[in-house]
């Protein structure tokens, strides 16, 4: 089957769609025929090689995708709650594996647990859900689990038209929150307030102190944590979902101070494979709560390409891989 690859670690033009083995399926697993695929913030890092080296472990050549949708196309038997031809999405985990590999989704059949899927939204195409997977399961935890937000709370998103961002600002109002500010390019407002957003703030303009108070701070940039949590309520909560890539260390200090010091907490987490999460996710955008934002669609013959757009910044939603065109 085709995937895509890279042999090294560096730009995009590293990647290219190569073949690999048709993934074989255990008892408890179920195949999936993949049809689309969106492009996320981690595999940009993993791919050029900018995360601790230790973290990197495995042979080359590497993969790459972390979410999926695409229609079942064999279960094993003992495997149950899908049938062959059930349109699902899913994410993948991002544990490493004995040969220190993680299993990725960018190719054209992927196999996982019914654990880590999930029946996908009927009134969405492929590459429309393709953009929802990742972003609103990350939203949804970040807001409810994470920031434990509550009704009628003040909410910042920075990053607002982004991929996790834009789910951000649809989750945090289907959630009851208000106002919701979003840091984002000015060329972006009209289309972050489309979301849903109260209030749109351009991020190369914006200071600090002039923002106001935010009982959450939802971060998908990673840079300038401190900073940040200064706009925090005496009782605000604050969540990042990524570090400052130059300096992961002073991040993950912050972080940690934060915990010491104060009630004005920085929590960082990484969202994982959860097939409830992902139906609710379903449920909200077949209710019209959270709508897909497709930036731009490419080939799996183009996927460094897709990484390319994703890199280049500006990105309004979500870059997504069509693995059916040819």
């Amino acid at each position: 089957m085709r995937a895509a690859l890279f042999d090294r670690y560096g730009p995009p033009d590293v990647l290219y769609a190569g073949t690999v083995p048709l993934p074989a399926i255990g008892p408890d697993d179920v195949l999936v025929r993949v049809r689309a695929v969106s492009v996320n913030g981690g595999e940009l890092l993993l791919r050029s090689g900018a995360v601790p080296r230790w973290l990197l472990r495995g042979p080359f050549p590497r993969r790459t995708g972390l979410d999926f949708v695409g229609d079942v196309a064999a279960i094993g038997v003992r495997a149950s709650g899908y049938a062959v031809g059930d349109r699902v999405w899913g994410l993948l985990s991002e544990k490493p594996d004995a040969t220190g590999q993680a299993l990725r989704s960018l190719a054209e059949y992927v196999a996982v647990r019914p654990a880590q899927i999930a029946a996908a939204p009927a009134s969405l195409t492929p590459i429309e859900a393709a953009t929802l997977p990742v972003g609103g399961l990350t939203a949804l935890l970040a807001l409810r689990r994470e920031a434990g937000l509550r009704s009628g709370e003040s909410v910042l998103v920075r990053g607002a038209a982004g991929g996790v961002g834009s789910a951000a600002v649809q989750v945090a109002r289907a959630l009851g929150a208000g106002p919701v500010t979003g840091l984002a390019a000015a060329g972006a407002a009209d289309f972050v307030t489309g979301l849903g957003a109260d209030r749109v703030v351009d991020y190369r303009r914006a200071e600090h102190a002039d923002l106001g108070r935010f009982d959450v701070v939802i971060d998908t940039v990673g840079t300038d944590l401190r900073a940040f949590r200064r706009l925090l309520t005496s009782t605000g909560r604050m969540v990042t979902v990524r570090f400052d890539t130059e300096n992961p260390v002073r991040s993950l200090a912050t972080i940690a101070t934060s915990v010491v010091h104060g009630s004005r907490r920085i929590r960082f987490f990484r969202g994982g494979p959860d097939s409830a999460l992902l139906a609710e996710v379903a449920r909200m955008a077949e209710a019209g709560a959270l709508r897909p934002v497709l930036d731009e669609t490419y080939r799996l013959a183009d996927v460094a390409g897709a990484h390319r757009r994703l890199e280049a910044g500006g990105v309004r939603g979500k870059v997504v891989v069509d693995v059916d065109r040819d």
